[in-house]
């Protein structure tokens, strides 16, 4: 099944510029998915990451790979209206930088859940080459939890 910008603003809370997935390829929903997002030089963080040299941010290919993964599991109706909330990281690598140009495939699986807590790996790809990798911990909190 493959999911529209459209239909992940019904999913996720985030909004450009911090939305960083254009579009789900493949989703298992609350197992895997996995995700697109082309990096064009219109990009404002290249503005200042690097002038002349631009490499998209480690830390929002983190948060790219983690929004695909973000699909996975609010995508159930039962877990719509949440947010997903990092609660660390661990075994992040970044292999080879992410220019203007590139597509920046995520495949996310889901490892383990526990209640409204768990673990998420994700791995990056341009091509057949992995760019980066990650696992990260989440809590699924419902947003009016996080204004009080």
């Amino acid at each position: 099944m493959i999911l529209e910008i459209e239909e992940i603003m019904k999913i996720l809370p985030h909004r450009p510029p911090m939305l960083l997935v254009d579009r789900i390829l493949e989703i298992d929903p609350f197992k895997s998915a996995t995700g697109l997002k082309n990096v064009t030089l219109n990009e404002p963080f290249f503005a200042g990451h690097f002038p002349g040299c631009p490499i998209m941010p480690g830390v929002l290919v983190l948060e790219a790979m983690a929004q695909v993964g973000g699909v996975a599991m609010l995508y159930p109706e039962e877990h719509r209206g949440k947010i997903a909330l990092f609660g660390g990281m661990e075994n992040i690598k970044f292999k080879k930088p992410i220019v203007p140009g590139d597509s920046l495939i995520t495949k996310a699986e889901i490892v383990k859940v526990r209640g409204d807590f768990g673990v998420l790996h994700a791995d990056g790809f341009v091509g057949e080459t992995q760019v980066a990798q990650a696992d990260f911990k989440f809590a699924l909190k419902k947003s009016e939890v996080i204004k009080s």
